[in-house]
């Protein structure tokens, strides 16, 4: 119940005299924890990256005793948890989107695509420049409207030249802003959580997707 924001939109603006106490409230509710699985690239980016940089002090080593044991979810399930067993495949077609924190920050790339591969069966569809920002980029998207709106038009359309009707990918800022240019142009393809299609959880509305 402890659990709040990471604080990076403060520290995206420079606002680290905001970004302080959230960071400090955030290692003191986890640091008991054996690890910490971050289903955001970003936040887990935020965590492992930024906060040893953002404090100093005691909260500076507590800071970096968290970031040892914090893991974003496909790093998790491919470095360090036991063994998944494989399920009943997915027969959609599917492109992933790297996200800018996960790629840059965490080296993120084969882990979701080698777990979507083992427990689903599931073939990527490679979109065209993958490794593109889509152009959320936190406040990057408020302070540059119509740039953001070219960026995520783009990905957007690499997506669908696939002839994949599933985009997914491991950042949930990403996956909002592409979901809401799909919807906001009519185009036809679901935006899920790389989660969702590891556990074969496809029967609930995709991001975007009314109720």
């Amino acid at each position: 119940m402890q659990q709040t924001c990471c604080g990076q939109p403060a520290y995206n603006t420079g606002d680290y005299d905001a970004t302080i106490p959230v960071a400090r409230q955030v290692i003191a509710a986890f640091e008991s924890a054996d690890y910490v699985v971050v289903p955001s690239g970003s936040c887990a980016g935020m965590i492992s990256h930024h906060y040893p940089k953002l404090l100093e002090g005691e909260w500076q080593q507590r800071a970096i005793a968290l970031a040892a044991k914090t893991f974003e979810l496909t790093t998790f399930l491919a470095e360090i948890a036991a063994p998944i067993a494989a399920a009943k495949p997915i027969d959609r077609a599917v492109t992933y989107h790297d996200s800018c924190a996960g790629l840059r920050e965490l080296d993120i790339k084969q882990q979701p695509r080698e777990l979507l591969q083992k427990i689903r069966n599931v073939e990527i569809n490679e979109l065209e420049q993958s490794e593109v920002c889509c152009g959320f980029g936190g406040t990057f998207c408020a302070k540059m409207p119509a740039l953001s709106a070219k960026m995520v038009g783009d990905k957007l359309a690499n997506a669908k030249a696939t002839g994949a009707d599933i985009l997914t990918g491991g950042d949930l800022g990403c996956l909002l802003n592409i979901a809401g240019k799909a919807r906001r142009d009519g185009v036809a393809i679901e935006v899920r959580h790389v989660a969702e299609l590891l556990a074969g959880d496809l029967d609930t509305p995709a991001i975007g997707e009314p109720q």
